[in-house]
């Protein structure tokens, strides 16, 4: 089946050329093959040779016209559909959708295991903090693409930026785009491609079968799932787009570059001006203070929000999310006011671009000034007089309680931040601990990252001193990974400790939660603080990073010793395991 469109021009040569346009556009977002010519009138109209009596022809004039339908129908051999031009503009989509082309469509949105061999593989990983689990899935999708005999080019998207970033020639020629990612990523670039989207769980688990499915279930990426370049580019699609999990770690992504860059500043200011540098004016300590705290930290919550928007809108919620995380700041409503103000951003500037219609050329107004000014306004709006000052009263309660915790609540609330660390080692549960953690240190609250940290530095430690006290209990691979596995947990990459979870992981994760557990809980009774976000022991010899070292080895030796004993009892040798 293909689709043919004349639009008849009747001396209006600009408005002919705005609706073969404005058809074309449609078309390109429907999936739909469409070739459309301009009659110029004073002639018989040339009518295309069908290829079938399935073949649609779409006549576009001033008016609906039935006479010259059964004209053209004679002429075309196939079926022949009127339309005006006032309708074409009103709604090219709605026009080419009244169409019979479900054959069309579905040849468009077949997957690509139906249509040919795939050869040439890109891909795109990531993850919030852009370090274990992005190249723990790039290495997995190589491995599963070496296996597979397929050509394979993966794009890591890490903290420092992307990694062998992909070439246009490269995108151009690839057959398949998966992208395996736990954050939302641009996916512009991939326009008119096949493309698989999930988190990087599945990929690490299983490379090739992870490749196998998205083979079968790719699905052509059309204009409607493009980064908002255009005014019709927010997608709403559940699939492509993630839930509210996935909005939040994408804002906490971009917010983490601000947390390290702030709490690092601080922590040198400390150690070179002493516990009065804020009051230290025109010293260079206090000049660092005033970076990190009135800078870094200022800008913390509106990165967070922005991007949390913008995972959800894609670039037209980037400015109303910002605003809206400032506004939270200013309010006094911190890290739950910009999460607040980051979804309001982004449904709003999504349903701005579902209800709002503007003629077809217009269209162009909608990202640059209706989209911003409307999800701006909105956003603030509902901070300002209805969301901000319940959330900022919220927040100080919270702060008030953090800041009070002694005896029993501190420890409980440490074994569950340090539990939670060690449950899925960087999966949704791990994560979820680590952003609240993170983000109250924007609120001057430090403690629950130590615990934090801490309790994810456990896993990959005991596993490795336990593959060196018990080596029976291991297979021969985990024995020659300890090195490794170790040196993973002195940087905090609680993953180090999967490949060990994913083999036995009855016995080992509960193991491995006690121990985490009981770093957490030492860390908080000891009031153990950290000013930074990520690091491991590599964050020692910077001054004012850590609050107690003492608490700090304590935690660290506390809970490794734990998490050892218990494998020491639970774990069993490789030949005995069922």
């Amino acid at each position: 089946m293909k689709l043919f469109a004349i639009i008849e021009e009747q001396g209006k040569h600009v408005i002919a050329i705005l609706i073969r346009e404005a058809l074309m556009h449609a078309a390109e977002t429907e999936g739909i093959d469409m070739n459309a010519g301009i009659h110029a009138g004073g002639s018989a109209i040339s009518v295309p040779v069908a290829g079938t009596p399935a073949d649609i022809l779409l006549f576009v004039s001033a008016r609906n016209e039935t006479a010259r339908q059964e004209e053209l129908a004679a002429k075309f051999g196939g079926k022949v559909v009127t339309a005006t031009v006032d309708q074409v503009f009103d709604s090219a989509r709605a026009i080419l959708k009244k169409l019979p082309l479900a054959d069309t469509a579905h040849a468009n949105e077949t997957s690509l295991a139906a249509k040919t061999a795939t050869r040439r593989i890109i891909a795109v990983t990531s993850c919030p903090t852009g370090i274990a689990h992005t190249f723990m899935a790039a290495e997995a999708l190589n491995n599963g693409a070496a296996q597979l005999g397929i050509d394979m080019r993966v794009e890591t998207q890490g903290s420092v930026g992307a990694g062998t970033p992909l070439t246009d020639q490269e995108i151009r020629d690839a057959d398949l785009v998966i992208i395996a990612a736990d954050r939302e990523v641009d996916r512009s670039r991939f326009n008119g491609k096949h493309v698989y989207t999930s988190g990087t769980k599945a990929a690490i688990n299983n490379g090739k079968a992870f490749i196998e499915e998205a083979i079968k279930q790719a699905r052509l990426q059309n204009t409607e799932n493009k980064s908002a370049m255009t005014a019709n580019s927010p997608a709403s699609s559940k699939e492509n787009r993630g839930g509210p999990y996935r909005h939040l770690m994408t804002g906490v992504s971009f917010m983490l570059p601000f947390v390290v860059a702030g709490g690092l500043l601080i922590a040198i200011s400390f150690a070179l001006g002493g516990v009065d540098v804020t009051r230290a004016q025109g010293t260079f300590a206090h000049t660092l203070f005033k970076i990190g705290a009135e800078g870094a930290f200022t800008l913390m919550v509106p990165a967070l929000a922005g991007y949390i928007a913008f995972s959800i809108a894609d670039r037209p919620g980037i400015a109303p999310g910002m605003i809206g995380g400032l506004l939270a700041q200013q309010l006094g409503a911190g890290f739950l006011g910009g999460i607040v103000a980051g979804f309001l951003a982004g449904y709003v500037t999504v349903a701005a671009t579902r209800y709002i219609r503007l003629p077809h050329n217009l269209q162009g107004l909608m990202p640059v000034l209706i989209l911003p000014l409307v999800g701006t306004a909105i956003t603030a709006l509902l901070m300002v007089y209805v969301m901000g000052p319940p959330v900022a009263g919220l927040l100080a309660f919270l702060t008030q309680w953090l800041q009070s915790l002694q005896g029993a609540n501190a420890v409980f609330l440490g074994l569950l931040i340090g539990g939670m660390m060690a449950v899925d080692m960087g999966g949704p549960i791990n994560k979820a601990a680590y952003a609240f953690s993170v983000a109250l240190i924007s609120s001057g609250i430090y403690t629950p990252m130590a615990a934090a940290m801490l309790g994810g530095m456990v896993p990959p430690i005991a596993l490795a001193i336990a593959t060196l006290v018990f080596p029976s209990r291991f297979t021969e691979e985990e024995r020659n990974s300890k090195g490794a596995t170790f040196i993973l947990g002195l940087a905090f990459i609680s993953e180090g400790a999967i490949p060990f979870a994913a083999r036995d992981p009855l016995r080992v994760i509960p193991c491995l939660v006690i121990g985490s557990a009981v770093a957490g809980a030492i860390a908080m009774i000891t009031r153990t603080a950290l000013r930074v976000p990520h690091g491991g022991i590599f964050i020692l010899p910077i001054p004012g990073a850590v609050i107690n070292y003492g608490g700090y080895a304590a935690a660290i030796l506390g809970g490794v010793l734990v998490s050892t004993l218990c494998l020491s009892l639970f774990r069993r040798s490789p030949l005995h395991r069922k």
